[in-house]
């Protein structure tokens, strides 16, 4: 009778284990790390944040941002493609270095960002987007690390994103939020909100004029790689609330209730206002002070001197109003979390995303001021039940329920049914 021969056993990877990147089983490279391109504007990249505590990855990534030459002309600039414009400032600082128009061309060299954020997540430091840098990290460190998840949002990181795909297309998984415009598929997953859309929608078709459409709106519908969002993404999620609850108890607990939150933003080309609205705003909020139990109202960067001025002028002194100074600590979370009702100017959509997910009741102050695709948001969260407009004659002890906006949640949930087809799993 012959000997069974048994098979060898395979040689094991060193130090015994699995490589991490197919820790998964079944060969699926698994995504443990994210990159995140910004442009600086603190709305943008916390999207790109708040889709990476979706998905888990928010304490492994690293944040880059495209930042644009700075000082003299520069500051007329900002409407070239940030390649072209650091390529001209370059030019123009060795044309002028020497001559009487220097001060005219005066650049500031690029530094290393400080993160002023009291959710960063450990970072330390802001990095200045380069792309062959990036990509060269991507690469060398694929097979210890594994794949990385690129998530980049706004219109001066749309170049960094694309090349980044397009030079390592098997190493990342690239996200661009906020709409791109044109050649959607220079990228795994494009994520707009459905109002991006409007101008190609019927009512739009009315409204918009065919002049302006093709430099406004998206020329075709989304495709399959287009994940459509009511609003916008944020950080404000049910683990960012508890925490901001607990870290806010002490002062805002106490409150009288109703806790009525005010977020004033600022005029937008989409949503024109001026004065007028704060003086409507001033008298409606005096109408309906006798039904809250304490007030607290926040300027955002873009409000005018003019609103803020106002609003102190009447308010400063009233002893059921709190003006939040703009000094550190932020109580933004701090308001989502205790709040009863909001009350919000219509231009901000990160703001009232942020507010209609906590399925409190929201008032909004100023929709009749805007216009297309702004206008469809309004008409979008008046559909939902999450808003109503703020008259002054409510009784501000009153609320309504209605299914909160979960949109990170819900664009987490495609990019993993995504890289599934890929074959990859997050970690």
């Amino acid at each position: 009778m012959r000997p069974i021969r048994l098979p060898e056993q395979e040689p094991e990877p060193p130090g015994g284990a699995t490589p991490s990147i197919f820790a998964a089983g079944g060969g699926a490279a698994v995504v443990r790390r994210a990159v995140v391109i910004g442009n600086g504007c603190a709305g943008a990249e916390s999207q790109c944040l708040g889709l990476l505590r979706a998905l888990g990855l928010a304490d492994r990534l690293t944040l880059y941002r495209a930042i644009r030459p700075s000082g003299g002309i520069n500051k007329w600039l900002h409407f070239l493609p940030i390649p072209f414009h650091k390529l001209l400032d370059q030019v123009l600082r060795r044309v002028f270095s020497d001559t009487r128009f220097t001060t005219l061309v005066q650049w500031n060299k690029f530094v290393r960002y400080p993160v002023r954020n009291c959710q960063s997540f450990g970072l330390s430091s802001v990095l200045e987007a380069d792309t062959p840098k990036i990509v060269t990290m991507v690469c060398e460190t694929f097979e210890k690390e594994g794949p990385a998840l690129v998530v980049a949002c706004g219109r001066d990181t749309i170049s960094y994103a694309s090349s980044i795909r397009c030079l390592a297309p098997d190493n990342v998984f690239v996200i661009q939020i906020q709409h791109p415009r044109f050649h959607l598929d220079r990228f795994d997953l494009v994520v707009t909100p459905r109002h991006d859309y409007y101008a190609l929608t019927a009512k739009g078709q009315q409204e918009v004029p065919r002049l302006l459409r093709r430099w406004i709106t998206p020329q075709e519908p989304p495709g399959p790689n287009v994940v459509l969002t009511t609003g916008a993404l944020h950080q404000a999620d049910s683990a960012a609330l508890r925490f901001a609850a607990a870290d806010w108890h002490a002062e805002l607990a106490p409150l009288p209730k109703p806790l009525v939150v005010v977020n004033i933003g600022g005029p937008t080309r989409s949503c024109k206002y001026d004065v007028d609205l704060a003086k409507q705003l001033v008298n409606s909020l005096h109408n309906v002070l006798k039904t809250c139990g304490s007030v607290r109202i926040s300027f955002s960067r873009r409000t005018p001197q003019k609103v803020s001025d106002l609003i102190l002028k009447e308010f400063s002194t009233h002893p059921k109003i709190y003006i939040w100074d703009g000094e550190d600590p932020n109580p933004h979370l701090g308001h989502l979390a205790w709040a009863d009702a909001f009350i919000i100017t219509a231009d901000s959509i990160s703001m009232l995303s942020e507010a209609c997910s906590t399925g409190k009741s929201v008032y909004v102050i100023g929709a009749e001021h805007c216009r297309w695709k702004f206008s469809d948001f309004h008409n979008r969260l008046r559909e939902r039940r999450a808003v109503r407009p703020f008259t002054g004659l409510e009784d501000m002890s009153d609320s309504w329920s209605y299914p909160p906006l979960n949109d990170a949640v819900d664009v987490a949930a495609r990019v993993r049914e995504v890289l599934a087809e890929r074959g990859w799993t997050l970690g």
